[in-house]
């Protein structure tokens, strides 16, 4: 079976046209993928949105209930969430996690997560 000219046409041009989308961020520009933090804390927002989801916690920093931060972490795209297991509602407001993310180059509270764990 071989494909008319226009369709064989059509689908590189498809092909050659999402290319420039396939790199729309440099992940090094903003997280130093050269280390790593691990923050215990509670999700306050799971945030199931494109172009990726975001995740919002709040942790205790030094184990005092006093000083609470507020940390944001950056995820993958919803299709790449729900092909490594993830669902809308996997995680909820007041969920208990562990995330190991790349840090912010700039120091914020801010990380783009490699892993998500849960108490068992």
């Amino acid at each position: 079976m071989s494909l008319p000219r226009s369709a064989f046409v059509y689908v590189a041009g498809m092909a050659i046209s999402a290319v420039p989308t396939l790199g729309h961020h440099a992940l090094g520009a903003q997280y130093d993928l050269q280390r790593s933090v691990t923050i215990k804390g509670t999700v306050t927002k799971f945030g199931w949105v494109n172009p990726h989801v975001h995740l919002s916690l709040n942790a205790r920093e030094g184990g005092r209930s006093s000083d609470i931060m507020r940390w944001e972490f950056e995820m993958a795209s919803p299709n790449l969430m729900v092909l490594n297991g993830f669902k809308i509602d996997s995680l909820q407001p007041g969920d208990q996690v562990t995330v190991t993310a790349y840090p912010a180059r700039d120091g914020s509270n801010l990380g783009f997560v490699r892993k998500i764990t849960r108490p068992r």
